[in-house]
């Protein structure tokens, strides 16, 4: 009986490297849809260190405002620009 020599690893051998792009790429999207962002933080946007917001609480941790008049000007700020996170720099909060 005469069988054909082996001739190499064949066409599908262009596939195994194309499993492991794709579970590659699934982990990535998986990690990045959870919450992970490296050094980043927990999902949330850098903020500019000249945004009303960040003038504000610095002006509000440096005590050139008080308490009632920081609490007067974020209502304010969120009017214009949505929700934000509710506590004060130095309060306990994420500044």
């Amino acid at each position: 009986m005469n069988t054909p020599a082996h001739t190499g690893p064949g066409p599908w051998i262009f596939f195994v490297p194309l499993v492991w792009a794709a579970v590659i790429l699934t982990v990535v999207t998986l990690l990045r849809r959870a919450g992970w962002r490296g050094r980043r933080g927990a999902g949330r946007p850098p903020m500019d260190d000249r945004s009303p917001i960040a003038v504000l609480g610095r002006r509000f941790a440096s005590g050139e405002i008080d308490e009632e008049e920081y609490w007067r000007r974020i209502s304010v700020l969120e009017e214009h620009f949505g929700r934000m996170d509710r506590t004060p720099p130095g309060k306990g909060g994420a500044a």
